[in-house]
């Protein structure tokens, strides 16, 4: 049994916790240790705050989390363009 985080409710503990497993049944490396079923490292990652929610803006709409550095493909397209 996985225990919550205090100040964490339940509904947004086990939603980011489901979509966490999706994204480790699609291939993500799980950023805890051990041997555990993808469901039980999804709410391990969580509750240990290795994996977190990012709150969407108003002034931003929805959509991919912009990094420090740009991807692979981001790069290879800007380089096609010039």
């Amino acid at each position: 049994m996985v225990i919550r985080p205090p100040g964490v409710g339940a509904f947004h503990f086990i939603t980011l916790a489901a979509l966490r497993a999706t994204q480790l049944m699609r291939g993500c490396l799980p950023r805890i240790d051990g041997e555990h079923s993808v469901a039980v490292t999804a709410q391990l990652e969580v509750a240990n705050s290795k994996v977190t929610c990012v709150q969407a803006t108003a002034d931003a709409p929805p959509g991919p989390a912009e990094t420090a550095e740009p991807s692979a493909e981001s790069t290879a397209a800007t380089h096609q363009e010039g």
